[in-house]
Formats: C-alpha cells, sequence, structure tokens
C-alpha cells in the first residue's frame, strides 16, 4: 500500500482558507485541516483551562494522588484509542501535561479539539 502526501489549500464556507493535508492510502483520501488562529481562540472560549503553548492545544491536569492521575490517564487512553490521535503527555506524580496537535496538519485540527474535549470530561 502505498502513502503519498499531498499539500494543498482549501477555502471553507465561511470564506477562511485552510492548509490541508491529504494523504491518500490505498484509493482513499482523508482531509486534515489546521484551524486558524481565529478558529481556535473561537474554541478555547468554551475549552476550560486550554491554552496555546508552541503551536499546540496545552493543559495540565492536577489530582490528589498519582493512583487518580495514572487512572485519568488509562480512561483516557480507551478514548484516545478509539480516536487513533495520540497526544504528548507526561505525568509527573498527581500532575499530567497535556499537549494536543496534528502533526500531519502541521497544527490544531477539529481533532485536537474533539480530544481536549473528551479529556475534560473524564477528569
Amino acid at each position: 500500500m502505498q502513502i503519498l502526501p499531498v499539500r494543498s489549500a482549501i477555502r471553507s464556507d465561511s470564506g477562511q482558507n485552510h492548509s490541508v493535508q491529504q494523504i491518500i492510502i490505498g484509493g482513499g483520501l482523508a482531509h486534515i485541516m489546521k484551524l486558524e488562529s481565529a478558529e481556535i481562540n473561537k474554541a478555547l472560549e468554551s475549552l476550560d483551562g486550554w491554552k496555546v503553548v508552541d503551536e499546540k492545544l496545552h493543559k495540565n491536569f492536577e489530582f490528589k494522588s498519582f493512583n487518580e492521575a495514572f487512572g485519568f490517564m488509562t480512561r483516557a487512553a480507551m478514548e484516545i484509542e478509539k480516536m487513533n490521535h495520540h497526544p504528548e503527555w507526561l505525568n509527573t506524580y498527581n500532575r499530567i501535561s497535556i499537549s494536543l496537535t496534528t502533526h500531519d496538519a502541521g497544527g490544531i485540527t477539529q481533532n485536537d479539539l474533539k480530544l481536549a474535549r473528551i479529556l475534560d470530561s473524564l477528569f
């Protein structure tokens, strides 16, 4: 099976340009759109504690104990696998630092926003 990445740009219904990474896999085509800053800022209004750090969606979570932090990571892993969209995260005792980006799109996408909402629902 051959994988061919192709970079292009499209204009959304709102008239905004988006950078798109198209990935052709075995005849199928997947579109992953990097969000514009205005779209990300609008989404941040409804995401508690998330911010953009180094062009990634980022949040720090703190729990009562290591056990609670590890339990969160276990529950999150189930949802992350379903999405096949894996975060960058670091666990130090009762704290978890999470950064979300879609590498194939070169930035933050709807997948990152969706995963942020799922992680918040598990917290």
